[in-house]
């Protein structure tokens, strides 16, 4: 997949895609439809297909008062798009300027002068330029006046009735709900870094842990989870079951939130590799314990809660 910054110059030999827009954080089944449906334009009409979206998300400048929400940060939701078979990504700088847009600025400069696109598809509640003034019923009349197609996908929801949407499953991983997340998601929710230096602490108790800061991610609940981690090598990641906590670690006094992983049954120093570490289940809220020993004991004993919920899960119960 090839990756854009900009809108001008871009190259002939993609001007004139089929393109998704939208944020798409979380890359989520709603959004799946969205890029489900400009796939099939695209390769009907033998185009390019794109995605157009916004970095950083519109929100980081608008509400910059607000906690981390990001789902997916730019290089995993390319890495979601790309294995979708989106051909490329025209991420566009959102800042205060590009914000001063109007709707019809938009539209005209960047979709059609721009990128030179020869269709559009996006969700219904899209809403873009100054003042958020654009929406569907605006990005379809100016498409007709200049020549290129527009798509507007109606809300997609689950069996039972629920919408997709990233706000519902910001929601269910605040509450430590990380099953019910993924299936909106169609996938487990995801936590990407690179593997830093801790304070060695459970290597000396036998539990040995690779460790990730969330950055711009969104803070799911503390405590202690089933994960899988996967480590990043040529072409891909190996996965592995893991155990991991996330949260202040109070037994040592600690206060800064971080992700420790443990991975089972595995040995080898990941220091500096990414790590993807994949929310599988929900086991049980952080809480302070008495001493080291007490800890210790306390995960063993999640570790064999970890180990019996992949076992579960790989059996379909």
């Amino acid at each position: 997949m090839q990756l854009f910054r900009h809108f001008s110059p871009f190259p002939d030999d993609v001007r004139g895609a089929v393109v998704a827009l939208g944020n798409f954080d979380g890359v989520h089944r709603g959004h799946r439809a969205v890029l489900a449906r400009s796939g099939a334009v695209a390769r009907a009409g033998r185009r390019p297909h794109g995605v157009v979206t916004f970095e950083p998300h519109p929100r980081s400048l608008f509400r910059p008062q607000d906690p981390p929400f990001r789902l997916t940060p730019l290089r995993v939701k390319a890495m979601e798009l790309e294995a979708l078979g989106v051909d490329l990504m025209v991420s566009l700088h959102f800042d205060a300027d590009f914000a001063e847009r109007s709707a019809e600025n938009f539209v005209t400069e960047v979709l059609h002068h721009g990128l030179g696109v020869s269709h559009v598809v996006t969700g219904y509640d899209f809403v873009f330029g100054k003042g958020r003034a654009g929406d569907a019923a605006l990005l379809q009349h100016l498409g007709g006046v200049l020549g290129f197609g527009v798509t507007i996908v109606p809300p997609v929801a689950s069996d039972a009735g629920a919408v997709f949407s990233a706000t519902r499953i910001r929601e269910l991983l605040r509450a430590g709900k990380p099953k019910q997340a993924a299936a909106l998601l169609g996938r487990p929710w995801e936590i990407d870094g690179r593997v830093e230096h801790g304070d060695a602490r459970g290597r000396t108790i036998g539990f040995p842990t690779a460790n990730l800061s969330l950055g711009d991610y969104l803070r799911p609940a503390a405590g202690v989870y089933a994960v899988r981690a996967g480590i990043d090598v040529a072409g891909g990641s190996v996965w592995h079951d893991a155990v991991a906590n996330l949260g202040t670690r109070p037994t040592i006094g600690g206060t800064d939130l971080r992700l420790e992983v443990h991975l089972l049954d595995f040995s080898g120093d990941l220091y500096g590799r990414h790590l993807r570490v994949a929310l599988i289940d929900w086991i049980r809220a952080e809480r302070k314990f008495a001493g080291l020993d007490e800890l210790k004991a306390q995960i063993a004993r999640d570790a064999a809660t970890a180990r019996a919920l992949h076992l579960a899960g790989r059996a379909g119960v």
